[in-house]
This record gives structure tokens, sequence and C-alpha cells, in this order.
């Protein structure tokens, strides 16, 4: 069911519609607010713009977290690799180690 939560982004009154909680929903709208004061007291432009260079500002995280995400999958499947040819090799040296076991025992009688 969808939730409906009022945020407030630059002093203008907005209304989310979405599946997530509520208090998910403020956060959005919170941080989107937070950034888009940033751009408005640190650059003389208006809300318009101030809009599409925090738009534009969010995208960029956006897609460097995707990609340190990305990049973060690619080591833990190196990881998983390597710890199942590590599994591989300790169940060869244990079959190794039984062998010589059998061997030992036969030239010990």
């Amino acid at each position: 069911m969808a939730n409906r939560v009022i945020v407030d982004i630059c002093g203008e009154a907005y209304t989310l519609v979405a599946e997530e909680s509520p208090s998910y929903m403020q956060r959005v709208g919170s941080y989107v607010d937070g950034k888009m004061q940033e751009i408005l007291d640190t650059a003389k432009v208006g809300r318009v713009n101030a809009a599409v260079l925090t738009a534009v500002n969010i995208t960029d995280e956006l897609m460097k977290a995707q990609e340190t995400a990305e990049q973060l999958r690619g080591q833990i499947k190196t990881y998983a690799d390597e710890a199942g040819k590590a599994r591989m090799e300790v169940s060869e040296l244990k079959r190794e180690v039984f062998r010589l076991e059998q061997k030992l025992e036969r030239l010990s009688k």
C-alpha cells in the first residue's frame, strides 16, 4: 500500500507517494532540501536552476555509488572464487593425507 507524505523542499510542500516508509520518504525529502539549500546558498541561481543542479549533483552521487558497488561486487566475486579454490585445495590435501596415512599403515605391517 502506498504511503503519502508531505515534505518541505525549499519552502514548498510536496506530497510524495511511495511504497517506502514515511520516515524514509521524509529522509529523502530532507536530503533533497539540504542539497538544494547548499546550491542556493553558494550559487547565484534561481530555484529552477538550483533544482536542475541538485538533480545533476545527486545523479553524480548515484552514479559514483553504483560504480563503487560494482567494484565491490567484483571484489566479492574474486574473493568467493579464491575461497572456492582454497576449499578444493584443502579437499585435495585431505585426500592426499588419507592416501599417505593408508600407505604408511600398510608399510608398518
